[in-house]
């Protein structure tokens, strides 16, 4: 990229030990360059991780800060005892650039836009290690290199497969994967419509106390989708949705898999017939439509169920109370609830929503719910969360008043 470009935009400049460009036939026919070389750890520090899908683990964001895995510890052993061998014992650090110009005279790499995309938790340590050095707790023997790959592309989706593939051996969570794809960004604008200031959980690290977990907004929708939307075969009748219970990442699996038909990223060559194929994605772009239209109203139930003070008086002992009031009900008793309040599912006015009619009373399906925990889920929440009894015996109760609502329309 010319100097006149690179100008345009503050660059980065990193200096090096060592660059060599490496690009294969196939880099050089699409457009990207791949540099390897080493580097003093110096110059790792400032650069961005925008593009990365996990971010320095032990600096997480909230309060629950996670503790150093092995790895952590493994690095800072290294560092402070044998920082010589640092370069050999580490794998290195991967980074994505829109542009580059080299400079071997000054060995200057200038960078358009950088963004780490693996190796964070390096970072975090050679980091880590120059404040050590600075509060003089380690003498700095020798000079530490790391080693580093360094893409130079402006294709903006493949810095984001790049950035997933290359942390699949660090165990990143299938929920940064979602939100580092962008499968998450509609969900969060139509639940930030009803509840102004809030965001999703998007990442292993997003773990401040405001932040609404998505995995278990998913479930909540997921146990309330209705019937004529439920996409398992054979189970329209009477859904069996016990696995949103506790199956939080089959319930992510099952949102990405629609997201992917909807956003025409899945290949769905395997049908053949066109319009079976028309009605396979008709189908889950109005299944997207309901996560999309009931996720805030979705947790507000979830919320309202957790402490619904009409469990009062039903002597299940699971259930945390403070006085009279009700603190908590376990989510396998909750589940099951849900699930049954799916036969409410009703689109008004373009937009799905959850409508009772008005014959029908929590209360009701409280005690019914009682009833199941006792006889049927021998008075154990678990149980009855992952008992289809318990959710069958509710639906029925909501799929009556459904019906009788219907037949006075």
């Amino acid at each position: 990229m010319a100097r006149q470009t690179l100008r345009s935009y503050p660059p980065f400049s990193f200096v090096y030990h060592t660059i060599r460009k490496i690009s294969a036939p196939e880099d050089v026919e699409n457009r990207r360059e791949v540099y390897v070389g080493y580097a003093p750890f110096e110059n790792f520090i400032e650069l961005p991780t925008d593009e990365n899908v996990r971010e320095y683990l032990v600096d997480a964001e909230g309060k629950k800060r996670a503790r150093p895995t092995q790895v952590h510890l493994a690095m800072r052993e290294t560092l402070r005892s044998n920082p010589q061998n640092f370069a050999v014992l580490n794998g290195g650090i991967t980074i994505v650039a829109r542009g580059i110009e080299v400079d071997d005279k000054v060995r200057t790499a200038f960078l358009l836009k950088p963004s780490i995309i693996n190796g964070s938790q390096t970072q975090g340590e050679l980091q880590h290690y120059l404040e050590m050095v600075k509060r003089g707790e380690i003498e700095e023997k020798f000079s530490v290199h790391v080693k580093y790959e360094l893409v130079v592309t402006d294709d903006v989706e493949l810095i984001g497969e790049i950035s997933i593939a290359r942390n699949f051996q660090n165990d990143v969570m299938t929920i940064s994967i979602a939100g580092r794809r962008g499968q998450l960004d509609e969900l969060e604008k139509s639940f930030r419509r009803d509840c102004p200031g809030a965001h999703l959980r998007k990442s292993e690290t997003d773990l401040a106390d405001d932040v609404v977990v998505t995995e278990k907004l998913l479930q909540v929708i997921t146990a309330l989708v209705p019937e004529e939307l439920w996409l398992r075969d054979g189970e329209q009748g009477n859904p069996n949705k016990v696995f949103t219970y506790s199956m939080k990442a089959t319930c992510l699996k099952d949102f990405q898999n629609v997201w992917n038909v909807v956003k025409e990223k899945a290949d769905l060559s395997e049908i053949a017939d066109r319009a079976e194929r028309r009605r396979y994605v008709e189908r889950r772009k109005e299944l997207y439509q309901f996560y999309l239209d009931i996720a805030a109203e979705a947790w507000k139930l979830y919320q309202k169920w957790k402490q619904h003070h009409d469990f009062y008086g039903t002597r299940i002992r699971a259930i945390e109370r403070d006085g009279r009031e009700i603190a908590e009900v376990p989510d396998g008793i909750i589940f099951p609830i849900l699930a049954a309040l799916s036969a409410f599912a009703v689109k008004k006015q373009g937009r799905w929503t959850i409508s009772p009619p008005p014959a029908f009373a929590d209360k009701e399906l409280i005690q019914a719910a009682a009833i199941a925990y006792k006889e049927i889920a021998n008075s154990n929440p678990w149980n009855m969360g992952k008992s289809r009894g318990c959710y069958t015996q509710l639906y029925q109760l909501t799929s009556v008043y459904r019906k009788l609502a219907r037949l006075q329309q």
